[in-house]
């Protein structure tokens, strides 16, 4: 099976080795060489620096690592021409074009694997299967709170010149770190409506925002509130679900899962991770997934349809904080 990579920055640079791991070497790079990291590991890849010299070589799958802003430039072609989609979340940094990609992969019947890898979690995995129990009974309210420090993130580079940091490149907080609007609608459901504050707050020098507060309703009637930001030290990165029965807390830091039941007298319950995790796992995890995926013996553990709807709930906290209104995101999107 042939791939090609897009993009060789960190995460693109991270599926190769991943891809090489499990007994993938049949790799091609595209690449505008503008990474900032060595080039090093990347030798003896045959490279490719125009798209349709690149997919001239017919790969079978496509990796698209590159900048926000740019995935759908790689991404639908990609699909007319066949390839299977391993789309690095989120899926853009607009829903122009959007309608584009998902009409090339109906009519060409790739599938589609987005890249939000704390779908493949166990912690967060664990809380799937208790919610699922019934293990705290009716939820009623989440929050989930991801502060990380810009600065730190890609020491051998100024943060200034990253994605993250770059309006153009699709960067800001809410974009970048969209996860958990990710995995809040896979763990509680749709979101009805939402409104959001956003600031720089951290003195960064972006020219996007590096803090954002946001609130959540449900369809199914949980009330949720979200917190990012580009400034917290140390970084931090939880989840709390609250149920009429009981309540389960999951905290990155170390990946295990705490379960108070109301009706236990034991107290807080450690649900543990295996012992062996480490964070790469998640990625080597979506990986195999993504291999399972195009020789058809899965299903897409996040779609296309669950990235464009991640994406929007991004987009209306934008358009929420800009416009200072609640959002509705039927009537909106």
């Amino acid at each position: 099976m042939k791939f090609m990579i897009a993009g060789l920055g960190s995460i693109g640079r991270r599926h190769l080795r991943n891809l090489l791991a499990l007994g993938q070497d049949d790799i091609l790079l595209y690449r505008t060489f503008q990474s900032t990291l060595p080039d090093d590991e990347l030798s003896g890849f045959p490279v490719e620096t125009d798209l349709q010299a690149a997919l001239a070589h017919k790969p079978d799958a496509v990796i698209v690592a590159n900048p926000t802003s740019r995935h759908l430039d790689v991404a639908i072609p990609a699909a007319h021409a066949g390839c299977h989609l391993l789309l690095e979340k989120p899926v853009s940094h607009s829903l122009e074009g959007v309608i584009a990609l998902k009409a090339a992969v109906e009519r060409t019947g790739v599938h589609v694997l987005v890249g939000y890898q704390f779908r493949f979690h166990p912690g967060l995995q664990q809380i799937m299967r208790r919610l699922g129990e019934g293990a705290i009974g009716q939820p009623l309210s989440v929050h989930a709170h991801w502060g990380e420090y810009l600065p730190a993130w890609h020491p051998w580079e100024d943060y200034h010149s990253g994605y993250s940091a770059r309006a153009d490149l699709g960067g800001g907080v809410i974009l970048t770190l969209s996860h958990p609007l990710d995995y809040l609608r896979w763990l509680i459901g749709e979101v009805q409506s939402l409104w959001a504050f956003t600031g720089s707050q951290g003195g960064l020098g972006l020219d996007v925002e590096d803090t954002a507060e946001i609130g959540l309703r449900f369809q199914n009637g949980v009330l949720g509130s979200l917190h990012l930001d580009y400034n917290q030290r140390p970084p931090e990165h939880r989840l709390e679900i609250i149920g009429n029965q009981g309540t389960l807390c999951w905290d990155n830091a170390d990946g295990n899962v705490g379960l108070f039941r109301a009706v236990s007298t034991g107290g807080w319950e450690c649900l543990p991770i295996p012992e062996n995790f480490e964070r790469n796992k998640l990625f080597l995890d979506e990986m195999r997934h993504f291999l399972a995926v195009i020789s058809e013996e899965a299903t897409p553990a996040c779609s296309l349809e669950d990235g464009i709807r991640a994406l929007q709930l991004a987009l209306s906290a934008v358009l929420s904080a800009q416009s200072k209104k609640m959002i509705d995101i039927n009537s909106e999107w």
